[in-house]
């Protein structure tokens, strides 16, 4: 497998900081889904807890190949912030880029069976959280637009996206695993139900492209399946789901027509500063110069889409390389599905439905640009390269 740097040694010489390290990691995947300030701290004791370990193992760290979009990215991110319209709160908006060293502690950490594990922690923790967003539609009221189930989150937008991830991981464990399908057959009902009541149509497209994926690599008749399902889905759901979901096609809707006018907007904000964009977190400063008369919203945090917002807000060189990210995470992953043992297969599917959601509903949301959802797909993509690195290690001793 092509890593960005050298591969460190499989051997540990420090077995019980390692220990430590990987108790970290798998409370920080499962705080993802409970507190964004619990995940932040372990993530920050697991980023300590592994750089110990690397100058313990006096080993340089690795990663996947596509973890170099990725740094070109971040340094792309910081010229544009550079440049912004007010520089000062860029730069400091700019500390989400550290989540990034996520995929190397991942790729080094979770070797071989523990990918796995981290898996079971996710779908295990995601269906706590989806009977929690069950219970506040059913229970608390969270019943409507203006209030809608988030689960321990603190938004219903990283809820739904959140629940999107889990639906992924859980539907290729049961798609393409062997063994240990019954506790995500048990959980998928509730969270295809909790994502439901959530209201988030960006979320809804995303599942199904997820899930669709899934039925393609595994026998393209499957796909048979998806209408049947929406269908019956359709019929039982509450009215108020069915609004919403109706509610998509209907261009006067004014949710609608205001994203009709960030894509007007992002499209002017690219035209004027096109190579560094007018800087991270600079979206909502500029908005006002920018809304059309027809804009529903005086102003927007982002302009729920993920190449517009980059294109806008990095400028166009940013938005390349993140579509040489995509591409290049995309190809790996497809080429560790097919050449990976079968059970490795199951964490390559996950990661390539994880891919697939997060471009389908990208287009109507920026979820790329929520801290919670952003870990947690980071986490979901390198799996699949740390469980094959066992493999290599071993194909190299045979």
């Amino acid at each position: 497998m092509t890593t960005a740097t050298i591969t460190v040694a499989d051997a540990r010489v420090a077995p019980k900081l390692e220990r430590v390290t990987a108790a970290l990691l798998l409370g920080f995947v499962g705080a993802l889904q409970v507190s964004i300030a619990l995940a932040h701290i372990l993530l920050t004791a697991l980023l300590l807890s592994w750089a110990l370990l690397r100058v313990r193992e006096r080993g340089r760290p690795s990663a996947p190949a596509f973890f170099l979009p990725l740094a070109v990215y971040a340094g792309l991110t910081l010229i544009s912030a550079l440049f912004s319209v007010d520089p000062r709160v860029s730069v400091v908006d700019s500390k989400q880029l550290v989540l990034l060293a996520i995929v190397p502690a991942v790729y080094d950490i979770a070797r071989g069976s523990r990918a796995a594990t981290v898996v079971d922690v996710i779908i295990s923790v995601g269906a706590a959280s989806a009977a929690f967003g069950i219970v506040q539609y059913g229970v608390l009221h969270y019943d409507n637009l203006g209030q809608r189930p988030q689960g321990a989150l603190t938004h219903y937008m990283t809820y739904s996206g959140v629940l999107m991830l889990v639906i992924g991981a859980a539907a290729a464990r049961l798609v393409f695993g062997s063994r240990d399908r019954v506790w995500p057959a048990l959980v998928m009902p509730a969270l295809v139900v909790a994502l439901a009541l959530t209201f988030t149509r960006n979320a809804w497209i995303g599942a199904c492209v997820a899930v669709g994926l899934l039925f393609v690599l595994k026998d393209f008749r499957l796909t048979g399946l998806l209408p049947v399902v929406l269908a019956v889905l359709f019929v039982i759901a509450p009215e108020g789901l069915v609004s919403r979901l109706t509610s998509t096609f209907n261009a006067q809707d004014p949710a609608n027509q205001d994203r009709f006018a960030m894509i007007e907007v992002g499209a002017l904000m690219v035209r004027d500063h096109p190579l560094t964009g007018v800087g991270p977190n600079m979206v909502p400063r500029v908005y006002a110069q920018y809304r059309p008369d027809y804009a529903v919203n005086e102003t927007n945090p982002h302009l729920h889409n993920v190449p517009l917002q980059i294109a806008a807000e990095r400028g166009l060189p940013a938005l390349g390389v993140w579509l040489w990210f995509v591409g290049a995470a995309s190809v790996a992953l497809f080429r560790l599905f097919r050449s990976s043992s079968h059970h490795r297969r199951v964490l390559s599917a996950a990661a390539l439905a994880s891919v697939a959601g997060m471009l389908a509903a990208g287009l109507f949301e920026y979820n790329f640009g929520d801290s919670e959802f952003l870990m947690l797909f980071l986490v979901l993509v390198t799996l699949p390269f740390a469980a094959a690195r066992a493999e290599d290690a071993s194909a190299t001793a045979g």
